[in-house]
């Protein structure tokens, strides 16, 4: 049931602002029955030199539209979620899946202008307060986004500072697609990442771009109705090679964040190996769950009632997991996404390597 992933937190642990520094945030440390509190610059302690760390490169995309409708010159709000015949992100696509808001007022046939830069058309009103936009443009669309999109800050973030946007792309984003951070990963500099590769551990970066399935909240009691949306990712040849040796070694396999979770595991549970290519997941990770890949993740602290907490539960123990977050509230910890993050090692013999 869904409500076995509640809990009470108090408003004021919601981080509203990015910490003065990554390395900064706070790192809650599960390790068997220990747990530790330390800060995330200390995290190359609790790696092995023989570990193979997966990252996820993704970009943010100024995903977030302010338009104006055409009918009544109401206004409308459009996040571009992915093109509308492709889960991958490309600019060279006319037609675009997005949510609307609010989506009751935004028809099929109403036009949304954004000023001089063009307009979109709703080809298709869809479920879920989503739209099949077709846009007519006088710029190129990576011009379009630059000039007229916002960073998709979540909404419990009423901060639209450069510094906030600045510190929702990780330090190592590389392909763009995705409208939410792989947050467990704004935590990481350069620097702290040349110490770990110093330590001994091999780093490998994939790339998942975080849409719908990620995001979006569980409305349904019981987990085994929530469906759950596609989300695309491409891990290339050498990065494929890597996990595999490593798994063939019986290296432990850490994944910065639930978003690797899922590309791991998920191409795991497709083809019985870490293949090489584009490929996309709709996996739901929840408590069950029999891990192939990953040994220990490093997560953020995540909404209640959501996938990403079940995500996190079916690896370390809901009730090892929800213990933890009642003593990350009674201390303080930051939640969400400008939030402190977590590193966890699983509950079985695979998962401790």
């Amino acid at each position: 049931m869904v409500s076995d992933y509640d809990y009470e937190l108090p408003e004021e642990l919601i981080a509203q602002s990015p910490a003065p520094q990554r390395d900064e945030s706070r790192l809650m440390v599960l390790d068997g029955d220990a747990t530790l509190h330390r800060r995330f610059r200390d995290l190359p302690a609790f790696l092995r030199p023989d570990d193979l760390l997966v990252l996820n490169e993704t970009r943010v995309i100024a995903a977030r539209l302010l338009g104006v409708r055409e009918r009544g010159g109401g206004r409308v709000e459009l996040l571009l979620l992915h093109p509308a015949d492709s889960l991958r992100y490309d600019p060279r696509a006319h037609e675009w899946i997005a949510l609307a808001k609010p989506a009751r007022r935004l028809r099929r046939g109403d036009r949304v202008t954004f000023g001089t830069l063009g307009e979109g058309v709703v080809r298709d009103e869809l479920e879920e307060g989503m739209r099949r936009i077709a846009f007519d443009l006088a710029v190129s669309f990576e011009e379009f986004l630059e000039r007229a999109g916002q960073a998709p800050l979540p909404p419990y973030i009423h901060n639209d500072s450069p510094e906030a946007k600045e510190r929702y792309q990780t330090v190592f984003a590389r392909l763009p697609g995705s409208v939410a951070a792989p947050t467990a990963s704004l935590h990481f500099t350069p620097e702290l990442l040349e110490e770990i590769a110093g330590r001994g551990v091999e780093i490998v970066r994939i790339s998942l771009s975080i849409g719908l399935g990620t995001f979006r909240p569980v409305t349904v009691e019981s987990i085994e109705h929530h469906v759950m949306h596609e989300e695309a990712y491409a891990i290339e040849p050498p990065a494929a090679q890597a996990i595999e040796a490593a798994r063939g070694q019986r290296r432990r396999i850490v994944a910065a964040g639930t978003t690797v979770v899922r590309a791991l595991e998920g191409c795991m549970s497709a083809y019985g190996r870490i293949d090489a290519g584009e490929h996309v997941t709709n996996l739901f990770i929840t408590p069950g769950f029999s891990f192939q890949v990953v040994g220990a993740m490093i997560t953020n602290f995540h909404l209640p009632r959501s996938t990403l907490l079940m995500l996190v539960s079916a690896f370390a123990g809901r009730e090892r997991v929800l213990r933890a977050y009642a003593e990350a509230v009674t201390k303080g910890y930051r939640f969400y996404s400008f939030g402190d993050a977590m590193f966890v090692t699983g509950n079985d013999a695979l998962h401790r390597g």
